[in-house]
């Protein structure tokens, strides 16, 4: 069980003000100032410094922050799990998130996998960019996540589920020896913030282009929406080829890869470091790539 103080510090990191903290917490900001100092005097330096808008964790608050909250997620669990077996409930549910790409496209076929070996489990997930799910993991709304885009490695664990193709589809043409061939059209993407978008804007910087380059640009959050108005012949998009398998086969959509674009990228499964279940997430993502799901061999036949 963690100390009221160790709340209190979460609390406070999560809402940069100790009256803040303080009403979230129904005590007074005096009893939150007598938490942290004790906190302070105990780990003898401070954990937080004064800015414009209220406080901010110092260096040491910020490493104190990444352990305490993964504790706390952990105990969240365990009182959960204890829970259920009190009231002799079915099987703590999977808690996870996925990047929206991942959710459409691969999800489905590893959770009927998962279901078909897991008849009793309970599933729980929750959809986004990869930024919301990481603080959803902070928040201990979800346990885990499958994501496409970057993530801070200081305070998540990971482990590869797959690796996949990156390409550039239209709804005709040929592969242009560079993505400047393609400047001429309409792109289309994701919003910011999504990992399928992040990996164009790196591959476009390297060129010293960026987005703006094209003959114009519609954001859409929707995968299914792009590839309509892709295969309407509107313009061009780049999306992982798990996507676009389906319209690639049967010839709605064409792959336009440029010869200079050859992107690999890891979907991964990310957990809070140093969480006692994270022996349990690895053995879960063991058991996902030797599933009948495909997703393990995929990646094998793609390193072939």
């Amino acid at each position: 069980m963690l100390d009221y103080r160790t709340h209190t510090f979460l609390t406070v990191c999560r809402t940069g003000s100790f009256t803040r903290a303080a009403t979230e917490l129904r005590v007074t900001q005096p009893a939150v100032s007598q938490h942290v100092r004790q906190l302070e005097r105990h780990y003898g330096q401070p954990l937080f410094e004064k800015t414009g808008r209220g406080v901010e964790p110092t260096a040491a608050g910020r490493i104190l922050y990444r352990a305490l909250s993964t504790m706390e997620d952990d105990e969240r669990r365990l009182c959960t799990e204890l829970a259920a077996l009190r009231e002799e409930a079915p099987t703590v549910p999977l808690r996870l998130g996925c990047t929206r790409t991942i959710a459409d496209y691969v999800a489905p076929r590893l959770l009927a996998s998962h279901l078909r070996r897991h008849p009793e489990e309970r599933v729980f997930m929750r959809t986004g960019n990869t930024q919301e799910l990481v603080e959803l993991i902070e928040q201990g709304e979800i346990d885990f996540a499958l994501v496409e885009g970057s993530f801070d490695h200081r305070s998540f664990e990971s482990e590869t589920l797959s690796r996949e193709r990156y390409v550039a589809v239209a709804a005709s043409g040929e592969r242009p020896s560079s993505v400047t061939g393609l400047l001429d059209r309409r792109l289309i993407l994701r919003e910011p913030g999504s990992g399928t978008r992040e990996i164009l804007e790196r591959y476009l910087a390297t060129r010293d282009l960026t987005v703006t380059d094209f003959a114009g640009v519609i954001e859409l959050s929707s995968i299914p929406a792009i590839k309509a108005c892709v295969a309407a012949g509107t313009g061009v998009s780049f999306l992982y080829k798990a996507a676009v398998e389906r319209e690639l086969a049967d010839g709605s959509l064409s792959d336009v890869t440029p010869d200079d674009l050859a992107i690999e990228h890891d979907f991964s499964l990310i957990w809070q470091r140093d969480s006692r279940y994270g022996r349990r997430y690895r053995a879960l993502l063991r058991e996902w790539r030797g599933g009948d799901a495909g997703i393990g061999r995929k990646q094998d036949e793609g390193a072939a």
